[in-house]
């Protein structure tokens, strides 16, 4: 019986903590794909579990990022002076 080879893909997530408590999830990579969490470990896990569901549907040449690829693209805070 011939095994299933899977790729290992990686994404940038952006993680946004909320007023009322828990956080918001985005992957900027993937529009629309978004998800929450009450924690920062179960909003990590529903957008891992988020990720895997918009790529089951997805077009597979159009969302396959490696990680090498992944990693050139990171958020930084920039500074701006205004008057």
């Amino acid at each position: 019986m011939k095994q299933k080879r899977s790729k290992v893909l990686e994404y940038n997530v952006i993680f946004t903590a909320e007023t009322e408590g828990g956080y918001s999830v985005i992957v900027p990579d993937l529009p629309g794909c978004i998800s929450q969490g009450d924690t920062f470990e179960k909003a990590k896990k529903n957008i891992k579990e988020a990720i895997e569901l918009y790529l089951e549907d997805a077009d597979p040449e159009l969302y396959h990022v490696s990680p090498a690829e992944s990693r050139k693209q990171f958020i930084a805070p920039i500074q701006v002076s205004v008057a």
